[in-house]
């Protein structure tokens, strides 16, 4: 699939010009003449690319950048610049645009340079499988996340270490493993190690290896996690669970670039990727003396942050499919799909437990189901948990509306003069608005028998 360029400019001509430009090139052009439809239009559907020009009416096309870098920093942005706002374009280069080209520029080079920036970009929500084959375990269409898989492609291309943060179920192994295969290292093992899943005793052998007669029970040579990751990446999953003697010792391999195994006097080189992650807040275990500083800096060089799933809900309806089709297969169950108001009640849920919890969730309405589309029982069932209530734009409004009077009214013991100037309008408008919600001040009164 071709990829997705968003043009900006407030002269139709040049808007014309650039749409058949581009479009003749085998782009897919989106055009749009200010900067608040073009950052409306990345909210609908995320580009792999922003072209526009500097001038344009109300915001203008530097104040569009930093609100794209702001939201969505490897979205690449080429600016068009006529001769008087060259040095605004110049400055924004060293800000973090791609590039930008003078007015009149020439056909080549404006596709020239496109080509160089998407080769930076990742295709968000296409299915191209030159560029998607790194991240084909990751099921997702939202741009939260398309956000997040272009920064993890362009993080892949270095040797960097990477922390993943994110609750439980997020998904950060799967992160980590698209970041491996989206590198220079794809060809070599990924190795990953839970650090909270294994006693502090076991884990250093684990990591580091031994050697014959090191401890009670060491009968071989072991290599450990960091030889057998040799070339390749190495996970550590719940690093903030790692004992602070062991984050020691992980902290001199990491500098020294080799491993000691136990009960060995000789080090062994190991080039390693170090990819780590974490759901707790390592700045409060530093703080608490839990998480040695030297190596948060160490492992932290880019940091990034998966979304709950409650965050990225239109992708729920997609990943509910996926693991029914997998699932489906796994129990021999000619099952296809769910019914419309199953869908909308995993859609609606509140997913403490993230994917992985949607995951279960699924496997257990896939092991009962006895018909072809999942009813919503079923999903009820395996839920145990209420939905998450969807109602209308002014239902919501009616709503918040009267919880916002009843507050006030209870805060000031029903005295209308008090609320009135606490929501900063006048008595008239406060008393229509208790009509319109049938709310009697003499309620919230403190001696009225039924004030709370």
């Amino acid at each position: 699939m071709s990829a997705h360029v968003l043009v900006v400019d407030d002269d139709p001509d040049m808007l014309r010009l650039l749409s058949m430009r581009l479009g003749a090139a085998g782009y897919r052009v989106t055009a749009v003449e200010t900067a608040e439809a073009a950052l409306t239009q990345i909210a609908v559907e995320r580009p792999q690319l922003v072209v526009s020009d500097v001038q344009l009416p109300g915001k203008d096309g530097l104040a569009l950048y930093d609100e794209i870098r702001a939201r969505h920093p490897a979205l690449p942005v080429i600016l068009l610049t006529a001769h008087g706002t060259i040095p605004d374009a110049v400055e924004a280069t060293s800000r973090g645009v791609f590039t930008y080209l003078t007015k009149p520029f020439d056909g080549k080079e404006l596709l020239d340079k496109i080509a160089q920036a998407l080769s930076l970009s990742v295709p968000a929500g296409q299915e191209a499988p030159a560029y998607e084959a790194w991240r084909e375990a990751i099921v997702s269409r939202s741009n939260r996340m398309a956000d997040l898989l272009a920064e993890a492609k362009l993080v892949a291309a270095s040797d960097a270490s990477v922390l993943i943060r994110g609750e439980s179920g997020t998904g950060k192994e799967l992160l980590a493993q698209a970041i491996h295969q989206a590198s220079s290292r794809a060809s070599r093992p990924f190795v990953a190690v839970n650090c909270g899943a294994i006693p502090e005793a076991l884990l250093e052998s684990e990591l580091f290896g031994h050697v014959k007669g090191a401890f009670t029970g060491a009968v071989t040579n072991h290599r450990g996690l960091f030889q057998a990751a040799d070339g390749g990446t190495l996970f550590l999953d719940e690093i903030g669970d790692m004992p602070v003697p062991l984050q020691v010792k992980l902290l001199r391999v990491l500098q020294e670039r080799s491993v000691r195994p136990v009960g060995s006097a000789q080090a062994v080189p190991v080039d390693v990727r170090i990819i780590s992650a974490t759901h707790r807040n390592l700045d409060e275990a530093m703080a608490e003396g839990l998480f040695r500083e030297d190596l948060y800096y160490r492992l932290n060089v880019v940091s990034l942050t998966l979304p709950p799933l409650a965050e990225r809900r239109e992708d729920i309806p997609l990943l509910a499919n996926h693991f029914l089709a997998k699932l489906a297969v796994k129990y021999g169950r000619r099952l296809n799909g769910f019914a419309p108001d199953a869908l909308k009640a995993l859609a609606t849920a509140s997913w403490p437990g993230n994917i992985r919890q949607l995951y279960n969730v699924v496997e257990q309405v896939c092991a009962l189901a006895t018909t072809p589309l999942v009813p919503l029982a079923l999903v009820q069932r395996a839920l145990r948990v209420p939905s998450v209530e969807v109602v209308s734009y002014a239902e919501a409004r009616h709503r918040f509306e009267r919880d916002y009077l009843v507050g006030l009214l209870k805060l000031t013991d029903g005295n209308v003069a008090d609320a009135a100037r606490l929501a900063e309008r006048n008595r008239t408008e406060f008393y229509r608005l208790l009509q319109k919600h049938g709310l009697t001040p003499g309620l919230f009164r403190g001696d009225s028998p039924v004030a709370e």
